[in-house]
């Protein structure tokens, strides 16, 4: 878990909790809107929850950005994938997305350190994802993380040991 000092109290990234789905399931549908794609279709809270917390290990892992009293403002997902070229398994962090007004407050580093921890804890060597191209804030953010760029905008950061 990490945490971050804002003068109101410490804000948290912590692993999701089953109590946590309906605040996701809002935050997706807030991303989805951000990235001006098709809301959620229904049902995504019991679809999630089989991901995150029906097997061991879950198939995706869930991440969430807590305030001081408790409001969820953000969350990030990802799930171990394989890349065949490089013939090894990478973390791929399939969303990172942060409401408005909680931008820009030290919860992206948060959210990211614990997305490298995830990865560490399960022997992986490498994060990948995705942004859309007009999404310059967020391509700013990952460039002064150290990710790099590749074609479609998929970024790669490699996890120290």
């Amino acid at each position: 878990m990490s945490e971050r000092e804002d003068g109101s109290g410490r804000a948290v990234v912590r692993h999701a909790h089953p109590e946590d789905l309906p605040r996701v399931v809002e935050l997706v549908a807030e991303h989805a809107a951000y990235e001006k794609a098709a809301p959620p279709a229904a049902g995504l809270a019991d679809r999630l929850g089989r991901l995150l917390f029906g097997a061991e290990p879950p198939r995706l892992r869930c991440l969430v950005a807590a305030l001081p009293d408790g409001t969820l403002a953000g969350y990030a997902t990802c799930a171990p994938e394989l890349s065949t070229w490089d013939g090894a398994e990478y973390l791929h962090m399939d969303c990172l997305y942060l409401t408005e007004t909680s931008r820009g407050h030290g919860l992206g580093p948060l959210l990211m350190a614990e997305i490298r921890a995830v990865a560490r804890s399960l022997g992986l060597r490498e994060i990948q994802w995705q942004t859309p191209a007009w999404n310059e804030d967020a391509i700013r953010f990952y460039d002064r993380l150290g990710a790099t760029s590749k074609e479609k905008r998929r970024y790669s950061l490699r996890v120290e040991a």
